[in-house]
């Protein structure tokens, strides 16, 4: 069963740092002479004009932010609906003219985020949503660095442009890189296994897999590798980024055969590595089938449904299956709030996910070798506690279990797999961070102003701006979080993060030649030697030194019973335990 903080963690894409409005699905972009003809045309390297040629037909691109064009909903693959629903994504048809999209496309379907924990029964987005978005400075220079932004919302919520904060515009104009970000399907569209959508034949292998959501992953860097040097990119040059669930699929594609070569460099922020059995995957979508046939009716209870289920054929099940509209598919899964869904996702099926799926990290038998850096949040569960109303007057227990609770976090997603990857002699750098701009609890006084800087300190998404350079994005989070006092020195911080991260994009180590930022060292394995870099400011400059501190779920748990005292020790490990984030903290299995 996985650990419902983990589920937590894959929240972010919703606007944690970003815009606080309630998001509403935008309107389907208006497409410009789009008649398919037979053959496609070439695609043409950029030329410095806003129209560029892809391979698929014209775009026109318009002004944007920090002197950069955008271009916005490209079509990547055909539209998934109807038959191609539950398979793999295929080219897009080619279109005559040009398109000119001046609004991006709507997110994909997913629930409507309510506040708290309250159920959602609305549907937001729609089966048509698979397009992506470009950003690139205004000037004539070609072969800039890719760099491919995955949103996050736990694969059931978010898209490339819910939330302004993960626009690409600030990004592309100050490191002078191209910026990529996508939709894909999300929720039981996205992850769904059954035997009755499966084809079974050579070839079929892929679409076979429920893993569609990937797959449309792999799409969209397939359709980079074929177009991006018409937006003066170097598909030779590519890095996939992503926070929460983005990071997870950044995992993803790192175990994942059919993304090989497709990618350079990976940088994962607050992730946690996730695959699942397709045994599993199976059973859950065996149960969603009990609960449409007694919702429609069909059957009166689950024990009916399972005798009505037995008398049908795979072909049956398939054509029921696909009648069924997204409102009816959600309905049949738990909500966690805000939107989420408890379902399975990422399934070992062999083809698209390593059957192995990330024991090949320790084996060293992963396809995509490249550079990576994992980082997370000294507090990342703030936000989520923040919204815990148990929590109200007690304070010290809400420290302690976002201080430890984010260690944990720490070192399943970041010092575990840095652990596991770097002893690879054929495993290029390995470079680790702790964002610590924020915390205050108990490592000193938060730059954010009270309460703020004790409820939310270095949450859980809160680095997403520095490294993309949109502190400025608004939402009222922002606002408490970002003021003009604290704004020399997380400006000096963002301008830091963002100068690493364009090297290391550049050339997969993120130190410049000739920089005076201090030197990000690689992952090293030796006791007391380094581990990772520390992101913070102090007054009106970054703060910025490397640490030789290295967490495992055994030395997190020791120095919690040590340094907690009682009764205060045993109520956070309670609420650590019935989260399910302690369920191995017992056992180091590592």
């Amino acid at each position: 069963m996985l650990l419902l903080l983990l589920v937590i963690a894959v929240l972010l894409a919703a606007g944690c740092g970003g815009n606080g409005d309630t998001p509403t699905a935008t309107p389907e972009p208006t497409h410009v002479a789009e008649t398919p003809t037979p053959t496609p045309p070439a695609a043409v390297p950029w030329t410095g004009n806003e129209t560029v040629q892809t391979l698929y037909g014209a775009v026109r691109g318009f002004e944007d932010e920090a002197d950069t064009w955008v271009w916005k909903a490209i079509p990547y693959a055909k539209p998934p609906v109807g038959e191609l629903r539950w398979k793999a994504p295929q080219d897009p048809d080619p279109w005559e003219g040009i398109r000119e999209e001046t609004e991006f496309c709507s997110p994909c379907a997913q629930l409507q985020p309510q506040l708290g924990t309250l159920p959602s029964d609305t549907i937001m987005g729609g089966e048509d949503c698979l397009y992506l978005n470009v950003w690139r400075p205004q000037s004539a220079e070609t072969n800039l660095p890719v760099y491919v932004w995955i949103h996050g919302g736990g694969n059931s919520i978010g898209s490339a442009t819910l939330d302004p904060g993960t626009y690409g515009a600030n990004l592309a104009g100050k490191s002078n890189m191209v910026f990529v970000s996508m939709n894909y399907r999300l929720g039981p569209f996205g992850w769904f296994t059954h035997p009755a959508l499966r084809g079974g034949g050579p070839g079929d292998e892929a679409g076979d897999s429920g893993n569609y959501g990937t797959l449309d992953l792999i799409q969209a860097l397939r359709w980079i590798q074929d177009n991006i040097e018409a937006f003066g990119g170097d598909p030779d040059n590519v890095m996939i980024t992503g926070e929460s669930a983005g990071a997870m699929n950044v995992f993803s594609l790192m175990i994942s055969p059919l993304a090989e070569n497709l990618f350079h460099k990976a940088m994962s922020q607050s992730g946690r590595i996730v695959s699942i059995p397709v045994a599993v995957g199976e059973a859950s979508a065996h149960n969603v089938l009990l609960k449409l046939l007694v919702n429609d009716g069909t059957a009166a209870d689950e024990a009916g449904a399972e005798t009505y289920l037995e008398s049908m054929s795979n072909a049956e099940i398939e054509v029921y299956l696909r009648s069924k509209t997204a409102e009816e598919l959600w309905a049949c899964y738990e909500q966690m709030g805000f939107g989420l869904l408890t379902f399975p996702f990422i399934f070992e099926d062999g083809a698209v996910i390593a059957a192995a799926g990330f024991d090949t990290f320790q084996s060293g038998t992963y396809p995509n070798k490249v550079p990576i850096i994992l980082g997370s949040n000294k507090e990342e569960l703030k936000i989520f506690l923040f919204m815990d109303p148990s929590f109200e007057g007690k304070d010290d227990l809400y420290q302690v279990v976002a201080s430890y609770g984010s260690d944990f976090w720490k070192v399943d997603g970041v010092d575990g797999v840095a652990r596991k990857l770097s002893p690879h002699a054929d495993q290029p750098g390995v470079y680790v961070y702790q964002f610590l701009w924020g915390a205050g609890g108990d490592i000193g006084e938060s730059p954010i102003p009270e309460p703020w800087g004790f409820k939310l300190g270095a949450y859980h998404s809160l680095d997403i701006p520095f490294f993309l350079g949109n502190q400025d994005s608004g939402g009222p989070i922002a606002a408490w979080v970002f003021t003009e006092e604290n704004r020399p020195g997380r400006e000096a911080l963002s301008e830091a993060m963002m100068a690493y991260v364009a090297q290391f994009a550049r050339t997969g180590d993120p130190n410049g030649p000739g920089s005076d930022l201090p030197q990000w060292k690689p992952w090293s394995g030796g006791a007391d030697e380094p581990k990772g870099i520390l992101f913070d400011a102090d007054g009106d400059a970054a703060d910025i030194a490397m640490s030789t501190t290295e967490l495992t779920q055994s030395g997190v748990l020791a120095r919690m019973q040590s340094e907690v005292p009682e009764p205060l020790y045993s109520e956070a490990l309670e609420y650590l335990m019935a989260a399910q984030v302690a369920a191995n903290l017992l056992q180091d299995n590592e």
